[in-house]
């Protein structure tokens, strides 16, 4: 079922406004004032936002530019409801980052054309973060085991020659110490990886081969 946050300072509107969705078949979540629209679209992450633009405590446009500029919900489309909907209104709302505009009072048929249109880009953002998010995923990994795979190697043949010293009638105390010295240069290595990997904020790929990408990690790969 997909959710539709509305946000409206007048309880009428928002009276007809859910009458009318959730006998179409949606669940509908309220907030009466700016404040608490925003709380409530950073706790439910509508499929989409309806909201006025006149309220006492903060605009409209406000709210559409805290939300579409937030990473978690600008994704989320929002169509403005509102009686001013002259050139300069339009303007301002889409450059604050609506989706669209509905003009009270509204036809039921211009609102649900509007609405369906709105979830249609909501359902096509959503399947690109998903696309985005595996394909993130599966360049840590191949990033991941191109960076550890040399000093891994390394801490097996170290682990290899000292247990084979050990065994030894005369255990060679510089030869251990050799080791364990290529032990403590992988076991960097492999933090530095780690580290670099959790540094990352916003993921670049470059190509590893032709059809698989790998992170950006280091300043060397990045030019």
């Amino acid at each position: 079922m997909k959710k539709i946050l509305v946000i409206d300072d007048l309880p009428e509107n928002v009276f007809i406004l859910q009458d009318r969705l959730e006998n179409e078949g949606y669940e509908v979540i309220i907030a009466y004032d700016g404040n608490s629209g925003i709380e409530k679209a950073y706790t439910h992450l509508p499929d989409l936002i309806l909201l006025d633009v006149m309220m006492p405590d903060i605009t409209g446009f406000e709210v559409c530019k805290i939300l579409t500029n937030d990473e978690k919900t600008k994704h989320i489309p929002i169509i403005l409801v509102t009686a001013k909907a002259g050139s300069e209104d339009t303007k301002e709302g889409l450059e604050a980052g609506a989706f669209d505009y509905i003009k009270k009072p509204f036809n039921r048929v211009e609102l649900f054309a509007r609405v369906k249109s709105a979830l249609k880009l909501s359902e096509a953002n959503k399947l690109l973060l998903n696309i985005e998010k595996r394909a993130t995923y599966v360049a840590t990994v191949v990033t991941a085991n191109h960076k550890i795979k040399q000093p891994l190697t390394l801490l097996s043949l170290s682990s290899a020659a000292i247990k084979r010293e050990l065994k030894k009638e005369e255990i060679s105390k510089e030869a251990i110490l050799n080791r364990i010295n290529y032990v403590d240069i992988a076991i960097k290595e492999i933090t530095e990886v780690l580290n670099q990997l959790i540094a990352v904020k916003e993921p670049i790929l470059s190509d590893y081969t032709k059809s698989i990408k790998m992170i950006k990690v280091d300043e060397e790969e990045a030019k």
